[in-house]
């Protein structure tokens, strides 16, 4: 399927031609040539000008009154510049004696910048048909992969978790610590071959297997972790699984150091309204694990939001001299 910026470029193109063929035969190709490449300059700008920063900007946030008088603004100077310039080509290489701009030719120009921002929706809309399906279709073939690797991945589990589980009772008498760590294992590996393929989860599941996750990471700290974590939000949310892990991963990779004592971890996974919020922050201990935090894991994490919210979530990274910082906010159905 061709991308949407090359179905742009041949919408455009089919336009160009279009117009050019239908003056072509009436005034020669030079006027057609000129009549054309400014018509399209004025499309250009109406549209793009009004889907791509008018709307996006000033109408989705509320601001419908600036939105009114800059798209005025944009039609009126727009026509305006449209009538003069053809007039000025018309009479500088075509003209055998040079015409005025007339008030009717000026709103007759306008009236056509009307049209062509009503016909700016209907293009804003099917460049977002082309961009969901677009997004559906990388969704079903990142889906299919996963399932994919997780079938490659799935040798026996029922026999592990049957393994892991006589193991546990055998610890059980004797080191409980060390069964409730097995029991933890058992959790995590649970998670990734029944819950991880599915296409939501309960926010509850994803909190136990972050809190598992965190519980055998610790083991291999020296010192105990000063971990705060805040859960406002209702345990029944269904989200997207494993979003939430890369920050967690990232914390245990980059920003603990297993020597110090004053490891701190701050976690808040908020509701908001329809919006479900995550903040992560710990310690820096160097610039270089700071960077290293912001690498793959996020990228990656980022492309995922992408094809599942659009542009509909907020994720950021941030670091002063001693923190760093981790915020994401998406959208709840």
């Amino acid at each position: 399927m061709p991308t949407l910026t090359r179905l742009q470029w041949v919408i455009w193109i089919a336009v160009f031609f279009i117009i050019f063929f239908s003056i072509l035969p009436v005034d020669g190709f030079k006027h057609a040539s000129v009549f054309t490449i400014i018509s399209m300059a004025f499309y250009l700008l109406v549209i793009y000008g009004n889907i791509k920063f008018l709307y996006p900007r000033f109408y989705e946030k509320g601001h419908r009154a600036q939105y009114v008088i800059y798209v005025v603004l944009l039609l009126v100077i727009g026509g305006v510049s449209r009538g003069y310039l053809i007039m000025y080509s018309y009479n500088t290489f075509f003209a055998s004696r040079p015409e005025k701009m007339t008030f009717s030719m000026i709103l007759n120009f306008v009236v056509a910048g009307f049209m062509t921002y009503l016909l700016s929706f209907i293009f804003r809309i099917a460049l977002a048909y082309f961009e969901i399906k677009q997004q559906s279709e990388k969704i079903l073939v990142q889906k299919s992969q996963a399932e994919l690797n997780l079938l490659k991945s799935q040798v026996q589990p029922h026999f592990l978790f049957n393994t892991l589980n006589n193991i546990y009772y055998e610890a059980y008498v004797d080191s409980p610590r060390t069964a409730k760590l097995v029991e933890q294992l058992s959790n995590i590996m649970r998670y990734f071959v029944d819950e991880s393929p599915k296409d939501e989860v309960s926010v509850n599941t994803e909190i136990q297997f972050l809190e598992n996750y965190i519980a055998l990471e610790k083991i291999r700290i020296r010192h105990e972790i000063d971990i705060n974590f805040i859960q406002d939000c209702s345990p029944h949310l269904q989200i997207p699984p494993m979003l939430l892990m890369t920050f967690v991963e990232n914390i245990f990779k980059h920003g603990i150091d297993k020597a110090s004592i004053d490891n701190k971890i701050e976690l808040a996974l908020v509701q908001q309204d329809r919006y479900l919020t995550f903040e992560t922050k710990n310690r820096i201990f160097n610039q270089k694990s700071a960077d290293a935090a912001g690498g793959f894991g996020i990228q990656n994490l980022r492309k995922r939001l992408a094809l599942l919210y659009g542009d509909k979530f907020e994720l950021t990274i941030s670091d002063s001299k001693e923190m760093f910082t981790a915020f994401l906010k998406i959208p709840l159905a």
